[in-house]
């Protein structure tokens, strides 16, 4: 057995494509698609972090993700349809823990494409590209505990709950909980796609 990260990933960023769905680098012209995901209250809802507020922010912030890539601190994929390259989400390994063979998932879709299936399929193409071409062993979740959306989503992929931290987050003045869920590559052996 292999107990190392594949650092190869990092050579040429990995385009994907999946039935409905291609995955894609960011570029700055995705700059208001990006701003419209992370203002919208509705679609930041259960995401516990400051909205961006401007093109100059979000184009900063797409900087931030391009520059992950290029230092293999994590690895994100703009979501399009493919009969549109235009931004309807975006998915990723945002924090990678190489020493344990571990990263965490992160996505965010818009709210008028919710309800079809197009998050499901992107954690499944992702996964599969963590599993069999990252070499991770285990993929974790953050979520929310009130993301009932999220929840579901994560057990119809297989996710197991490992934690519910209490009150671990400050956020806004306020104290959130935590829940914790993880996917080993052994769970999701044999659903290769």
């Amino acid at each position: 057995m292999d107990f190392s990260f594949n650092e190869q990933i990092f050579d040429h960023f990995p385009v994907l494509e999946s039935e409905r769905l291609r995955y894609r680098s960011f570029s700055p012209a995705d700059t208001p698609a990006y701003l419209h995901l992370r203002s919208d209250p509705r679609i930041m809802e259960f995401v516990d972090a400051v909205y961006t507020t401007t093109e100059a922010e979000a184009l900063q912030k797409i900087q931030g993700i391009q520059n992950d890539f290029l230092q293999h601190h994590g690895i994100n994929w703009v979501i399009t349809t493919k009969e549109n390259d235009l931004m309807i989400g975006y998915i990723g390994f945002w924090r990678l823990m190489k020493e344990n063979l571990r990263a965490e998932i992160g996505y965010l879709l818009d709210d008028r494409f919710w309800g079809q299936g197009y998050m499901h399929e992107a954690c499944e193409t992702i996964l599969d590209f963590g599993f069999h071409f990252m070499n991770l062993h285990s993929v974790e979740a953050n979520v929310n505990v009130d993301n009932k959306r999220c929840i579901k989503l994560l057990d119809r992929l297989g996710f197991v709950k490992e934690a519910h931290f209490r009150e671990n987050y400050l956020f806004k003045c306020r104290f959130l909980d935590s829940l914790i869920y993880s996917l080993l590559e052994s769970d999701f052996k044999g659903r290769r796609i």
